[in-house]
């Protein structure tokens, strides 16, 4: 038999130890038992799969006909013989008792929304980038990405972000979570694996530093962004990298002050430090003018760190490193031998979306869509109280509520959130070590739907009244 044209895959497990037949009847009940075989699925013909299975024709038809009468199969004349539709697998255990309020509205930073993703031109943009793309693409391909979207990246930044980027400097990764693991792993193989990462900052992030070999020293932050003039002395003096988030600090949300800046470059060129810049929503300003890239000013000295997963969504897992002249080679051999490649068809895509400025489009949209959402912040929560501030809300998708250290604790206020079925994510998580630390809410604006989202912030500002006192 050609196994290559074999029709309908169908895999059983038969055990004739009490006939054929018999076998290959509790093998299909037992598919369709498990849920191997959902309801509707099309099976074999009688022939193929006697073929297959290396039995008679005469033995599987009298097998589906057994299963037919017992319900477990369907035959039409014509359209072949398919698992009932009424056959379904066995019930998962019993579930156990209920748990807490579900939580209906959700309000934690991280995510955009992901229903603003521009189904249509991405689409458009797909079809034009295959339509010319050359047969290699579909093969293995350059650990750095593809020429494409690395071309079509060192225009846009520099254009939008001030980032200094030739395309032989730029790395295409999954997120920026693998951005983080290959400089890991390049400092730690180069035996500077002492990294400073701002405080507060995602705890996931420290954790990914900390599981590839990396040590992590806190960088304090303040309301000038990340105390950069620490660097190079005391506990900091054997740093060799520092990861910070200049435009928008996480989850602060302030922006790093031009003198902390300078401090910054200039520690990075006094003793050959690395400067790790997340620019995770670079694109997202509001009431002020955009914060070029500290990549701008010291492009020998800074790893940046640039994503789609905010501007387009987290789900097509694109995102870019622009290196110095030193890291290239070492990072694009920690690529080869983490995955090889990225995926190359949403990176023709993306090359397409940037040059036929669909990708900035795609900005204005949301940045629109985003500063209405932070408008509604503002203004639910204004009536709320008045012994909270709001911060960081100039710029990105989300904005930093400071509790007094009177009254409930950030513990007690994300519980009766959570009772409301409100999900908020809390700063203490945030801290290197929490203890003492002034409490505050990190309250994002870019996941909850559009019509979901009023009645979100309706629950915090009720939430938030406890704090001022009234209920």
């Amino acid at each position: 038999m050609d196994w290559a044209d074999f029709g309908v895959d169908l895999h059983l497990e038969l055990d004739a130890s009490d006939g054929r037949r018999a076998g290959l009847e509790r093998a299909v009940r037992e598919a369709i038992r498990d849920g191997r075989l959902p309801p509707s699925t099309r099976l074999p013909a009688t022939r193929t799969l006697a073929a297959e299975l290396g039995l008679s024709r005469g033995t599987v038809s009298a097998a589906y006909d057994q299963l037919v009468a017992e319900g477990w199969l369907v035959a039409r004349v014509g359209a072949g013989t398919e698992v009932s539709p009424h056959r379904r697998a066995a019930p998962p255990p019993a579930a156990s008792p209920p748990g807490p309020t579900p939580l209906r509205y959700d309000l934690r930073a991280g995510s955009p929304d992901v229903a603003a993703f521009p189904v249509t031109a991405w689409l458009r943009a797909t079809r034009r980038a295959l339509t010319v793309a050359t047969a290699d693409a579909y093969g293995y391909g350059d650990p750095r990405g593809r020429p494409e979207l690395r071309t079509a990246l060192a225009g846009y930044l520099g254009r939008a972000r001030g980032v200094l980027a030739a395309p032989e400097r730029i790395v295409i990764t999954t997120g920026y979570v693998q951005a983080l693991v290959l400089l890991t792993t390049v400092l730690r193989e180069a035996g500077t694996p002492t990294l400073a990462m701002e405080d507060p900052g995602l705890a996931f992030h420290r954790e990914v530093v900390g599981r590839h070999g990396g040590t992590v020293l806190p960088l304090p932050v303040d309301d000038r962004g990340a105390r950069t003039d620490l660097l190079g002395v005391g506990v900091l003096a054997d740093v060799a990298a520092a990861v910070v988030t200049p435009a928008h600090q996480f989850p602060v949300g302030v922006t790093l002050h031009p003198t902390r800046r300078h401090a910054l470059t200039d520690w990075a060129r006094a003793g050959n430090g690395l400067i790790v810049e997340d620019d995770y929503d670079g694109e997202f300003r509001y009431d002020r003018q955009p914060v070029g890239a500290v990549q701008g000013t010291a492009p020998e000295q800074v790893a940046y760190v640039g994503t789609a997963a905010k501007t387009l969504g987290p789900a097509l897992r694109l995102a870019w490193l622009v290196l110095p002249a030193r890291l290239v080679e070492p990072v694009v051999e920690a690529k080869r031998h983490l995955d090889l490649h990225s995926e190359t068809i949403g990176q023709l895509a993306l090359a397409d979306l940037i040059t036929s400025h669909g990708y900035d489009r795609q900005i204005r949209t949301v940045r629109r869509r985003y500063r209405q959402r932070r408008d509604l912040l503002m203004e639910r929560l204004a009536p709320a109280g008045r012994r909270f501030t709001l911060g960081g809300i100039s710029a990105g998708l989300h904005a930093t509520v400071h509790l007094p250290a009177e009254g409930p604790t950030e513990a007690e206020i994300l519980a009766a959130a959570a009772a409301r079925g409100l999900a908020l994510g809390g700063l203490g998580g945030h801290w290197h070590r929490p203890e003492g630390q002034p409490p505050g809410l990190v309250v994002g604006y870019g996941r909850p739907p559009s019509h979901a989202y009023p009645a979100a912030l309706d629950i915090l500002a009720r939430v938030l009244r406890t704090v001022d006192g009234r209920r």
